[in-house]
């Protein structure tokens, strides 16, 4: 029996380190998924290039010196060579790869506007009000990990991941704080300025 973990992360860069350490701990790229903001611009789809906070081209700098693409994702090339954009309506455009990919799809196909909500909470296991919360933590510029790990695992995959997440209950708070309630399929995407802002303040 499997199960599937989902963990929200501050940024694509902490999201890219988690995918890393699950490979590194032996779970297979084909079990992993990924979708981040890209309120940022930081894949830019017409190119199929990806930058790093240094605005550098993270293939190119990986060849540079002599790591390639899979040093300069962290471990992660596998699965960041499948990278697909996806607007998401009330979260904005996002940046997807994995077996998640074609579910989010899916629900939004046709104008569905709450699909990203009935995407996560059937495929990515989490509750409704989890995935409330990973849908706003996308809009303001963070990422979602899922990962399909057998039972007997579950526990460890759960520790790796948990390492550079973010704690869910109290980002919750910090939204409600800001006024935040839940899931609105109309709310507007943010600003690049606005993600990066939003990011510092939890390092």
């Amino acid at each position: 029996m499997t199960t599937t973990i989902s963990r929200l992360y501050n940024s694509q860069m902490d999201a890219r380190t988690a995918v890393r350490d699950l490979e590194a701990a032996g779970l297979k790229n084909g079990d992993i998924s990924i979708v981040a903001s890209n309120a940022d611009n930081w894949y830019d789809a017409k190119t199929e290039t990806y930058h790093d906070l240094d605005g550098t081209d993270d293939r190119a700098e990986g060849a540079a010196t002599g790591g390639g693409i899979g040093a300069a994702a962290g471990g992660a090339a596998g699965l960041l060579a499948g990278l697909g954009l996806i607007a998401i309506p009330g979260v904005g455009p996002v940046v997807a790869a994995g077996w998640l990919v074609a579910t989010l799809t899916g629900a939004l196909a046709g104008g569905a506007t709450g699909g990203v909500i009935g995407a996560l909470t059937q495929h990515a296991g989490l509750s409704k009000e989890d995935a409330d919360l990973y849908a706003e933590g996308l809009r303001r510029g963070g990422a979602v990990v899922s990962a399909r790990v057998g039972d007997a695992d579950a526990v460890r995959y759960q520790a790796v991941m948990d390492r550079s997440s973010v704690k869910a209950s109290d980002r919750a708070d910090a939204y409600r704080k800001s006024g935040w309630t839940t899931y609105n399929p109309t709310a507007r995407p943010y600003s690049a300025d606005e993600a990066v802002k939003e990011r510092s303040l939890y390092r």
